[in-house]
């Protein structure tokens, strides 16, 4: 497949734009940290956590559909909860503040809710933006799959 030059604009633009947004993501998680406390703090970083895992995945994959960027950030952050049950990360979590911030250390059920809160509220956020950045783009159509 042969990409011109706009696409690659485009790309870099778009790559430009999600890393923008997780550098706002972590300043809010950092802002809701210093500012809430209780259940308030704890599930609205649960839903910027998965926000975040959805802008990287659109740094990564910059051209991928709203849908596809918002379901990876959700299972990625389900299957981090789910591994909770495990173990494995409490006992990372001992020995790492960074393993302790990516993969916590306790399974709890409520957790898996806020991460679709976050994945639902990146998705409506990433659909307007997708459309706006790219209105010159055709239709598919099934000649073009």
């Amino acid at each position: 497949m042969v990409v011109g030059p706009g696409v690659v604009r485009t790309a870099r633009h778009a790559r430009a734009v999600a890393a923008g947004t997780a550098a706002l993501t972590v300043a809010a998680g950092l802002g809701v940290r210093a500012f809430a406390d209780g259940d308030v703090a704890k599930y609205a970083g649960d839903a910027l956590y998965t926000v975040l895992i959805c802008a990287l995945v659109a740094v990564i994959a910059p051209r991928a559909r709203p849908v596809v960027k918002a379901g990876t950030a959700l299972a990625f952050s389900w299957v981090v909860e789910l591994l909770q049950l495990t173990g494995v990360p409490a006992e990372l979590s001992r020995h790492s503040a960074v393993a302790r911030l990516v993969l916590g250390s306790t399974f709890n059920a409520p957790d898996l809710f806020w991460y679709a809160v976050g994945a639902g509220f990146a998705w409506v956020a990433l659909a307007p933006a997708t459309s706006a950045a790219s209105p010159g783009r055709a239709p598919r159509t099934s000649a073009s799959r």
